[in-house]
């Protein structure tokens, strides 16, 4: 399931995903994408996929991210509202290439994926 429930939707429109595997595929061939975690700057500093970004003010986001840059959204799991909001704003202001990573923080961390941030345990 990669569409959050229905009633937390944010609207009826479907959104456009992309898959961990997918993800993982273009972080690693460095395609140059606009990963961006959709949480607060508390929790981006305790731990986000490598490579995302985080802006503290919507103004912030719009200087740096262009209405034709790839852009992936993501937080915390499938159910999140924080990635769905930023996903249908960016799509209600013209944005023309954005997905959602529906798993989230949760999905990358559980396939034992590399993180950063403060709370990231060393193995």
């Amino acid at each position: 399931m990669d569409q959050p429930h229905p009633h937390a939707a944010l609207g009826t429109e479907p959104i456009r995903t992309i898959g961990r595997e997918e993800l993982r595929e273009k972080l690693e061939r460095g395609v140059p994408i606009k990963l961006i975690m959709a949480l607060n700057r508390w929790a981006f500093d305790a731990k986000h996929i490598p490579g995302s970004v985080h802006f503290d003010t919507p103004e912030a986001l719009f200087a740096a991210v262009h209405s034709d840059d790839e852009v992936v959204a993501y937080c915390s799991h499938v159910d999140c509202l924080s990635s769905v909001a930023l996903y249908r704003d960016l799509v209600r202001r013209g944005y023309s290439n954005v997905r959602r990573y529906s798993g989230g923080l949760l999905d990358w961390e559980d396939a034992g994926l590399p993180l950063e941030g403060d709370f990231i345990v060393a193995p």
